[in-house]
Formats: structure tokens, sequence, C-alpha cells
């Protein structure tokens, strides 16, 4: 199309239009690592009810441990719960990056560990963790 002049209302000079007037919008777009990073609480209340809550509660243990105080805990660290070896021997400190990557591939993480579950998408596993990172202490 380079060189080529279109007479107005014809198909090719409506679809430049049309791409011009998309490349504005999209420029007007917040940047998406801005979106990604935030994370919806609301949304991972939801996921966390809907999937985590057959293993975890927030406040009280059960397959798996509390997680309403994780941020911030000592991994295998929660009091009164039987951790496997693997997670009783680690020595990091859950946080926000650790908490995806565990999401992610909890394997990964600590190896041995016995948790078999992880959640498949990237936007779910931001949410959930800004969902517990809500109950964490300011």
């Amino acid at each position: 199309m380079e060189g080529r002049t279109f007479p107005p209302g014809c198909a090719g000079q409506r679809q430049l239009t049309a791409l011009a007037v998309l490349l504005a919008l999209s420029a007007m777009l917040p940047e998406p690592s801005s979106a990604q990073e935030a994370g919806s609480a609301a949304r991972g209340k939801t996921i966390f009810e809907s999937r985590c809550v057959a293993c975890h509660s927030l406040d009280s243990h059960r397959v798996g441990p509390a997680l309403g105080t994780v941020f911030g805990r000592k991994a295998g660290k929660a009091p009164e719960f039987a951790y496997s070896r693997a997670l009783r021997a680690a020595s990091h400190v859950w946080d926000r990056d650790k908490l995806l990557a565990w999401l992610t591939n909890p394997e990964v993480v600590v190896p041995g560990q016995a948790m078999g579950y992880q959640v498949e998408t990237a936007g779910d596993r931001l949410d959930v963790v800004t969902y517990l990172a809500s109950f964490s202490k300011k």
C-alpha cells in the first residue's frame, strides 16, 4: 500500500482510518504490567473460597495450614501444623513473589513438599495472593 492514495470513501481509506483510530486508542490504555501487578482481592476471595477451602482456612488448620497470617511467616512454621519434612526445612519467608511462585508450582519452590495443587492462570494466582496479602499487618 505504500505510495498509494485512496479516493475518499473507498475500502482502503476506511481501513487506514480505522487502524489510525485503534492505534490512538491503544496509546491511551494503561500499561499491562501495572494492571497485572495490582490483582483483585475481591476476585481472589472468590477463587480462594471455590478452590482453596477444601484444604485451607484463613484462621484454622485443615489438611493445609491456616493462611490468614501467611504473609511474613517463615515457611513451615505455623504453630501446631504438621508440615512435610521438606517444608519444615525451608528457610524462606512467604511474600508476594514466593507465594506467586508457590501457586505456580509448589514442587519447584520446595522440592518434596506435600501440596499436590497449583493455580493454572497467572491472573488467578495474583488475585489469590492479593487476597491473602489483605490480611497482613500493615
